[in-house]
């Protein structure tokens, strides 16, 4: 169990109650939470995606159906369920279409399959979006109308949200923002996607890494050199340990990083003008509770101030997400939560 969920008893809880799913390449997690987007319970099975998406959404049933008995509950007081996933993928149609981190899975319908193995009514999203109206919801973005969320991984993915309305695009691929063009040139970096110039051949995980080999490999002096040649894989967790050590290099590749980062919010607070950016995944160097997360965050900042139109810096507030790997299972709620929501009043 995350230490940091906290568990409410159903005494505490108040209806109606969501399950959350966040299905990723390696494990799925699974949470029971109640109206106010509290945890009731939790739990994680691996996906062996390779067994085939049929044999997957067997397994999540069953892992649904246990997480709602360990929160107390039984399925017919689940109102519905939150399905989260990467793309790429067709909304609408509750299917993946060809996904990189769930190999064969080629349009499978995974939101049917799950809804027909749980008996249960089942919400699809994208992991961005749901992540996103989890901080909305219940994390950084509680007081806020309107927030981006950037996850710094080995991609980057963003999700948006304007009030209760989560942007999808017209064909389920609205808010890719790891794909903003930072360089037009010929030589500017390869994306994983393919193509050059991307905020995410920047200042995603893996660009981060091929930016301190190239470093390194042009001859630039560093501590990284000796931790690399003592067994130590080239990581941004070890480039921010190094950069906490005062190795120079590596401070200049995290600072870097923001600088990046803050270009890519600035246009998207141009186009958007959103109350809050922010900035969640597994590379915040830390977050608030390092000296150099709060650096890297000032970092962006500083670059938002420099670079965005006055009135839309001074109107928009820059930070790190707060639910960290739970935002995924407990937005897939809230989405189920707000499709629920509108199935009642008929208002979409």
């Amino acid at each position: 169990m995350p230490e940091t969920l906290q568990f409410i008893p159903v005494a505490e809880a108040r209806e109606p109650f969501f399950v959350g799913i966040d299905l990723g390449g390696t494990n799925i997690k699974f949470g029971v939470v109640d109206d106010r987007g509290r945890p009731m319970s939790w739990m994680t099975i691996p996906t062996e995606a390779e067994r085939g998406p049929e044999d997957t959404a067997e397994r999540m049933a069953a892992a649904v159906h246990r997480v709602i008995g360990e929160a107390g509950l039984t399925p017919q007081r689940i109102a519905r369920v939150g399905l989260a996933s990467a793309g790429p993928m067709d909304i609408p149609a509750g299917m993946i279409t060809t996904p990189i981190n769930l190999k064969g899975w080629h349009n499978a319908p995974i939101r049917d399959l799950v809804a027909t193995s749980c008996g249960l009514p089942v919400t699809f999203e994208n992991d961005a979006n749901a992540a996103a109206y989890g901080e909305f919801w219940v994390g950084a973005g509680r007081d806020f109308p309107s927030l981006i969320l950037l996850t710094l991984g080995t991609g980057i993915g963003c999700g948006i949200i304007f009030g209760d309305l989560v942007l999808r695009g017209e064909h389920s691929h609205g808010g890719e923002s790891g794909h903003i063009i930072l360089d037009f040139s010929p030589e500017a970096r390869l994306c994983g996607c393919g193509r050059r110039g991307h905020l995410e051949a920047y200042a995603s995980a893996t660009a981060v890494i091929k930016r301190a080999k190239q470093l390194l490999e042009s001859g630039r002096r560093s501590s990284l050199s000796d931790r690399i040649a003592g067994g130590k894989g080239l990581t941004p967790k070890l480039i921010a340990a190094e950069a906490e050590a005062g190795d120079e290099l590596s401070l200049e590749i995290v600072l870097e990083t923001a600088h990046y980062i803050g270009l890519g919010a600035v246009s998207l607070m141009h186009m958007l003008q959103p109350a809050g950016v922010f900035l969640g995944g597994a590379m915040t160097f830390g977050g608030h509770e390092t000296a150099l997360g709060r650096r890297f965050l000032e970092h962006v900042r500083e670059e938002v101030q420099r670079l965005a139109l006055p009135q839309v810096a001074r109107a928009t507030s820059i930070d790190f997400a707060t639910l960290g790997g739970d935002a995924g299972f407990i937005g897939a709620a809230g989405v189920a939560r707000l499709e629920w929501l509108q199935k009642q009043t008929g208002h979409y």
